[in-house]
């Protein structure tokens, strides 16, 4: 089937979307209006409230189909090329989006995807399809307390019971676990063999009889994160994503998508270079040859990353799944929310210390505190530059001590028993 013109699409697109949403409003001329928090700070009445606005455009968005654009369509997408994807994002750049949140992305973006490529045609219709359209909301269960880094080494245990599998274990810093329905979850379904070779993916209810969900409180005040706690919970065998042992390949692609959305999207993500450049004006700073470097350093800082998303995104959507150059656009990403936070700092020296009631002042405080947290979310930049150095660069990998079997690793006997 032949794709259509981009350029004829383009006015599609734009057409539409001006029957759904109203045009972008004016940049501001300071940052006083701006969210500058990284992570959502809402109190939990306004994070649903939030988060109906985002799934009434996610469902429009899907019935319309412009929903996964880059996914085969007998996966449930939309089967155009990486071109359609670029002309979507950019007209969509010129309306007032609903600003989305961490759990719509991941269940659109990550969960959605991941049930899409790995999960059976029943799985598809009943889970992937609800995903995309956001009429069912999931959270990503994959990190836990003792395992940092290395995912490999989870210790939730799955062990199969009959036509059921038993879950116990413990995850951490899961995204909107209160509000999700489902939560993608890996877990060690095989202790005998090495590490990646014996997890498994599942989707877990959230409201199944052992789920635990407890938030996890900020330094920035707000509750995004939760730990999750699962004992004894009962999953069927037919919410098994992929087939026993293949849970790595599920993690790995999901990853991939995860560094995609975190470099990129519309979902706003702390302060901008024009709040910045905003802030600057506001203090009268713009006249200081220091603090006009400082702008322009962060301003090609900017301008880097919006063009290194446009190439990743087009060679990761041309192939159906990202690759490791995703860790680029995550690593810029994280690395300019720190930049953005320390110079809006110096600029406001003590001012951002106390809220003085100058506006685009204090607010920055919310993008301090947040943005050390993104350099964790999504894979730690020590991991992202380990990938880039061993699969986009070529470099000779980290030396591995591990390659036993989960259960014949050091500290680990007590727990395969």
């Amino acid at each position: 089937m032949s794709q259509p013109d981009p350029d004829a699409w383009r006015r599609q697109v734009r057409q539409w979307l001006a029957t759904v949403l109203e045009p972008a409003p004016a940049p501001q001329a300071t940052a006083q209006a701006a969210d500058l928090a990284v992570f959502h700070n809402l109190p939990e009445d306004e994070e649903r409230l939030l988060l109906d606005r985002c799934r009434a455009y996610q469902r429009a968005r899907f019935d319309a189909g412009y929903q996964a654009l880059t996914l085969p369509e007998d996966k449930g997408g939309a089967g155009l090329s990486a071109a359609h994807v670029a002309v979507f994002a950019q007209e969509e750049s010129a309306f007032e989006v609903p600003p989305s949140t961490e759990l719509i992305s991941v269940t659109v973006r990550l969960v959605a995807m991941a049930v899409s490529l790995f999960g059976t045609d029943e799985q598809r219709r009943d889970h992937a399809r609800a995903f995309l359209r956001t009429d069912l909301l999931a959270c990503q269960l994959f990190s836990e307390p003792g395992a940092g880094s290395d995912l490999a080494a989870l210790r939730t245990r799955a062990r199969q019971d009959g036509d059921e599998w038993v879950i116990d274990g413990q995850k951490v810093w899961t995204s909107g676990a209160q509000f999700a329905d489902y939560g993608l979850l890996l877990a060690r379904t095989d202790p005998d063999v090495v590490k990646q070779a014996g997890i498994t993916a599942f989707l877990v209810p959230m409201d199944a009889p052992g789920v635990e969900v407890r938030p996890i409180r900020q330094m920035s005040g707000g509750t995004s994160f939760n730990e999750v706690f699962l004992s004894g919970v009962r999953v069927p065998d037919r919410l098994r994503i992929g087939g026993p042992g293949q849970g790595w390949e599920v993690a790995n692609a999901t990853l991939a998508f995860e560094r995609t959305a975190s470099g990129s999207g519309n979902r706003r993500k702390g302060g901008t270079f024009p709040d910045v450049l905003a802030l600057a004006r506001s203090l009268g700073r713009t006249a200081d040859p220091l603090v006009r470097q400082r702008l322009a350093d962060l301003y090609v800082r900017a301008a880097l990353r919006a063009a290194t998303v446009d190439r990743v995104a087009r060679t990761s959507a041309a192939g159906g799944r990202p690759g490791p150059e995703a860790s680029l656009t995550k690593l810029m990403a994280s690395e300019l929310l720190t930049r953005t936070g320390q110079v809006a700092a110096e600029l406001m020296g003590a001012r951002i210390s106390a809220d003085t009631g100058e506006p685009g002042t204090f607010a920055w405080t919310q993008h301090l505190l947040g943005a050390p947290g993104y350099r964790l979310a999504g894979g730690t930049d020590q991991i992202q530059r380990n990938l880039i150095g061993e699969r986009v660069l070529k470099l000779p990998p980290e030396p591995r001590v591990d390659r036993a079997p989960f259960s014949q690793l050091p500290g680990d006997q007590e727990a395969s028993k």
